[in-house]
């Protein structure tokens, strides 16, 4: 519930300063989050508050990736302005290093068999990395890890 009303804050305090694009990008994301609500039937607590907010940014990230194909950079640059506007409600982002350590230790819990299993080693990871970093990093990470 913390993180919805902060939200809610931010966005009284863009419509109170005229900030129009965080007004519009907060109104869509209470929206999601109240969608997401009436879909569990139940209030979200911060961690499924967290889960819309990724959601978003991935929703974003993917539209940037397309504009930029398509060559349409003013598209893109919108995009990437909302962006920041929604990364503001992340937790702070493991680098690769940390994420390392995270996988090595991983890898130390789960037996020699298991180890070697792709989709093992990434759960045993995120367990300890969730939220904090991107699941395309790690599994990057993890695979370079397993191959050598």
């Amino acid at each position: 519930m913390e993180l919805e009303s902060k939200i809610k804050e931010d966005l009284k305090e863009a419509m109170k300063k005229g900030d129009n694009a965080t007004r519009d990008v907060l109104r869509m994301l209470t929206s999601d989050i109240k969608n997401e609500t009436m879909k569990v039937r139940k209030e979200l607590d911060d961690k499924e508050v967290l889960g819309v907010v990724r959601k978003n940014i991935k929703s974003r990230k993917d539209s940037i990736e397309q504009f930029v194909k398509g060559g349409r950079e003013d598209l893109a640059a919108q995009e990437k302005a909302e962006l920041v506007i929604l990364e503001k409600y992340q937790p702070v982002q493991m680098g690769e290093d940390e994420i390392r350590l995270v996988v090595k230790k991983a890898l130390v819990n789960l037996d020699e068999k298991d180890a070697q299993n792709f989709g093992l080693v990434m759960k045993e990871a995120m367990k300890d990395i969730e939220g904090k970093a991107d699941g395309a990093i790690v599994s990057k990470i993890v695979k370079e890890t397993l191959i050598g």
